[in-house]
């Protein structure tokens, strides 16, 4: 039931303050309309007594507190879903602005929906294929899981990220079951242009729907535009049995917008200025992901941050980093060395990769040269140090064949840039001829028959 009020009290943007309502509930969709009859969106973020506090989506510039007409709608935000989304570029309200013609919706879906019951989650355990090595062979993503990327600001998260919606596929299924969803939270117009070109350029358009809101839109949309992305990629999944990947950035900038609205309702803030609720928030959006049992579908998560000056202990990566399952963590000495992505690939983890490695889903030798190879870098590392320190004089043969390996690691197999597409057996090829660098007897982590069966026959 539409009910419409003139009893704005209040305005102190993005709130506005409706006194003598009745009926109104906590989320409920408010239009207001102008004196010229132009119309803006809002929410109803708290109710109190007789007054409301409406949360508006776009500015509140020009409204007139005496000749506002406020109508509460009441039901909450929705979006319409169809399979027709699929090559649509949407804005972070869910409208169209691609150009394209309004989409012919088969339901409307709240945006907030539903976390996903425990007790109705299926154990993520399908090998999804990036195409880059040090996500695939070494920090593996399984189908159903939450992996996030930390970066940092002017890192090449964006070009990863494209990489990644361009290149995912489930390995041995039909790969037209596989959809990208994208939300682009508080980005640049610039960014924006990139990803849709970037999608376009290599048809990946196709299988995707992208949500875009840019940093000159309203702080409020900010907070809609992961839910919206979400609210589709749920349809798709379990509703049209797709495996959907879900790519946001930034969440930084959702963090903030959160904190914003948080300021103007002069809430207690907690940890830096943020609402002592961002771990509950943000939990909202991380678990609407996963694996549903009796499902075919599933929605894999790969949330992207930039850490405020590069600090892990920040409360918006940190509190992530307990929700998910795992981190990729992008670094600046290896952008600075030119290597493309600059992934760390030692404090990175990928909680399930255990689970979606070995045999019938990659390859059998898979997990002993994942270990090797995490041992063998952190050992070079560490006489790559001594040498700096000490001189190679001080370095065994061995320390610096170790040396030598650390270096080739960084150079052949983290370093790949933005277009090359490794299959898995690509990558566990690659890691195998860099493990020749050493001797046998150094291979302690590997079963024996699989040294013997994969050791390359031509050594370096």
């Amino acid at each position: 039931m539409i009910r419409e009020y003139r009893t704005v009290e209040e305005i102190a943007s993005p709130l506005m303050i409706v006194r003598m309502v009745d009926g109104v509930t906590y989320d409920e969709l408010v239009e207001v309309e102008l004196h010229d009859g132009s119309v803006r969106r809002g929410q109803v973020l708290e109710v109190n007594g007789d007054t409301a506090v409406v949360q508006l989506f776009e500015s509140a510039a020009g409204i007139n507190l005496a000749d506002a007409k406020v109508r509460f709608l009441g039901h909450p935000l929705q979006l319409g879903v169809s399979a027709d989304m699929l090559g649509r570029v949407f804005n972070g309200m869910g409208r169209p602005i691609d150009g394209g013609p309004e989409i012919l919706a088969e339901e409307y879906r709240d945006i907030n929906g539903l976390p996903m019951n425990p007790a109705a989650r299926d154990y993520p355990n399908e090998f999804i294929q990036t195409g880059v090595s040090t996500i695939d062979g070494l920090n593996t993503l399984v189908r159903g899981q939450k992996l996030p990327i930390f970066s940092g600001s002017g890192l090449p998260h964006a070009n990863l990220a494209a990489q990644i919606a361009r290149q995912a596929k489930v390995i041995g299924d039909d790969t037209s079951k596989f959809a990208v969803v994208f939300a682009a939270i508080g980005i640049t117009f610039e960014e924006s242009e990139f990803f849709v070109s970037e999608f376009k350029r290599t048809g990946a358009i196709d299988r995707t729907v992208m949500f875009s809101n840019l940093a000159n839109d309203p702080a409020v949309e900010r907070i809609a535009t992961p839910r919206m992305a979400l609210t589709a990629a749920e349809y798709l999944a379990f509703e049209k049995d797709m495996h959907v990947l879900v790519i946001m950035t930034d969440i930084t900038n959702y963090a903030e917008a959160l904190r914003e609205v948080s300021a103007a309702k002069k809430e207690v803030p907690g940890r830096r200025g943020f609402p002592g609720y961002l771990y509950t928030n943000l939990a909202t959006i991380y678990e609407r992901a996963g694996r549903q049992l009796g499902k075919k579908g599933s929605i894999t998560l790969i949330p992207i941050l930039t850490m405020p000056e590069d600090d892990k202990t920040h409360p918006i990566p940190d509190l992530t980093g307990y929700i998910t399952e795992g981190q990729i963590i992008l670094s600046r000495e290896l952008y600075r060395k030119g290597i493309h992505p600059p992934v760390d690939v030692l404090p990175s983890l990928s909680r399930l990769k255990d689970k979606g490695i070995g045999e019938g889903k990659t390859r059998e030798d898979h997990s002993g040269t994942m270990n090797q190879l995490f041992a063998a870098y952190s050992t070079g590392k560490d006489n790559k140090e001594l040498m700096s320190i000490l001189g190679e004089a001080a370095l065994t043969p061995t320390d610096l064949l170790y040396a030598k390996f650390a270096d080739e690691f960084e150079k052949r197999y983290v370093n790949q840039g933005y277009e090359e597409n490794r299959s898995i057996q690509e990558t566990l090829d690659l890691g195998w001829e860099l493990l020749s660098i050493l001797p046998k007897s150094e291979l302690k982590r590997i079963k024996p028959e699989y040294i013997e069966k994969y050791w390359p026959k031509k050594e370096l």
